[in-house]
């Protein structure tokens, strides 16, 4: 808005003494008097007063800094590396003479190959369009193509090595990632890197990723490898698929043959150790019996040896004992009996009273 014309109080810069009533009106177009004088053309005392607030504003507006709570400030004095400042308000030297550069150290950052994800504001997040789909491109040991996508996630250890000891470390940490995914995939099947061999692949590139990082003082931890789709040429798709499930009934199967397995094979185990374990009762019966008649008859024996007829007639009379409760007919001879009846019949009616 272009100032108006008008007097001014000499005496004060802001035309009146304060408290003596002026209308906001009066006392804006005195301050717009006042600094009229300012302006080109003004006189050399006004260009150097107005080169003199610049300055002290500039001055001020450069002295201060914020470090937010996932990050420290690396401070540079005239280029130099002086320290790190921790997270929180601070000031440095102005107009240029302290350089304060914020870094992420406790965020995680990602990188992403063969695909891109919006909103990134890290330029080497995602790869360029016309990189995204040779970055897939690999061949495997067995010379056979794959397009492998994958996600690599990091952190900044160590603010001052990713600022000076490495010229673009982000950048950098792609042209690794690229290379030793292709080492890695190289060294195997299109099989293992499609279906089993995930795991192996992202472990085994984890420590070589790090280890490069490590060798070229990058100041990068990596935190994990993680592949996503991995896929093969788009020519031969449809026919691996085919494979793929052909590959899935495979194990369907096996599992249900297994499932099979381990519901007969426990039950004839078990069976088995029953019939095992009643056989050894049985032999342990058996022997036991067997080593009680012998200890019987050889007792029976020396009584035997004592007195022969008194033990033959007592073992007679046991035996009788015996035997006849389980005999149901019971008929007895004397044949030194002369009458006309020599039968003793021991079978009474039951409805007969003794």
């Amino acid at each position: 808005m272009p100032w108006k014309s008008g007097s001014g109080n000499e005496g004060n810069p802001w035309g009146g003494r304060p408290g003596l009533g002026l209308d906001i009106e009066e006392m804006g177009q005195r301050i717009q008097d006042r600094f009229k004088k300012f302006q080109p053309g003004g006189g050399l005392w006004g260009g150097l007063i107005i080169v003199v607030i610049i300055s002290v504003g500039l001055a001020v507006w450069t002295s201060y800094y914020t470090v937010p709570s996932d990050s420290v400030a690396v401070i540079q004095r005239f280029g130099k590396y002086l320290k790190n400042v921790p997270p929180g308000l601070h000031f440095k030297l102005p107009l240029g003479i302290d350089e304060a550069t914020i870094v992420p150290v406790k965020r995680q950052l990602k990188q992403e190959f063969g695909f891109i994800t919006s909103g990134g504001r890290d330029p080497y997040q995602s790869p360029r369009p016309r990189d995204a789909t040779r970055e897939t491109q690999m061949v495997t040991g067995d010379l056979n193509a794959a397009l492998v996508e994958w996600v690599v996630q990091y952190r900044i250890a160590d603010s001052v090595k990713f600022l000076f000891e490495v010229r673009e470390p982000s950048e950098t940490l792609r042209y690794v990632s690229e290379s030793v995914m292709r080492e890695v995939v190289g060294d195997r099947t299109v099989d293992e890197v499609i279906t089993i061999g995930r795991q192996e692949i992202e472990n085994e590139a984890l420590v070589k990723m790090q280890a490069l990082s490590t060798k070229y003082a990058m100041g990068i931890s990596i935190d994990q490898v993680q592949l996503k789709n991995i896929n093969p040429p788009k020519p031969v798709q449809e026919s691996f698929n085919e494979v793929n499930q052909a590959q899935q009934e495979k194990e369907k199967l096996i599992n249900e043959a297994r499932r099979d397995y381990n519901k007969v094979i426990p039950l004839a185990e078990g069976e088995k150790d029953q019939r095992i374990r009643e056989a050894d009762g049985y032999r342990l019966r058996r022997i036991n019996e067997a080593q009680g008649d012998a200890a019987r008859f050889m007792a029976l024996l020396s009584e035997y040896s004592k007195a022969p007829e008194v033990t033959r007639r007592r073992i007679y009379l046991e035996t009788l004992q015996e035997v006849m409760p389980n005999i149901k007919s019971k008929i007895i001879i004397d044949e030194h009996t002369r009458s006309i009846l020599p039968l003793l019949n021991l079978e009474r009616d039951k409805d007969v009273r003794p």
